[in-house]
């Protein structure tokens, strides 16, 4: 068993029971896609939106809308699961980078 770090009893001064009691929101962002309006006023039940990604695309990582990091796409048994891969830049996904 590995030795883990200690944990700490604050964070800025703040008790880490008020820092864990926080929610974070995480959201992955699997690709994105431009289409007019009326195209989108369209769509129904079944549409199928192209997104500017494949398969193999690292995601983006999002906590509270902020991007935090980037993953893979994991298939484990009948859930999908994301392994981080590395921290993101925001840069890069405000300019739409893949």
């Amino acid at each position: 068993m590995q030795d883990q770090p200690p944990v700490p009893s604050s964070v800025s001064g703040v008790p880490m029971s008020q820092v864990e009691a926080v929610n974070v929101e995480l959201s992955v962002v699997l690709g994105r896609s431009v289409l007019p309006m009326a195209q989108l006023l369209k769509m129904g039940r079944g549409a199928v939106i192209p997104l500017d990604a494949t398969e193999h695309d690292e995601v983006w990582i999002l906590a509270n809308n902020h991007p935090v990091a980037r993953g893979q796409i994991e298939i484990r048994e009948d859930r999908i699961a994301i392994t981080v891969t590395r921290p993101a830049d925001v840069y890069d996904f405000m300019a739409g980078a893949a």
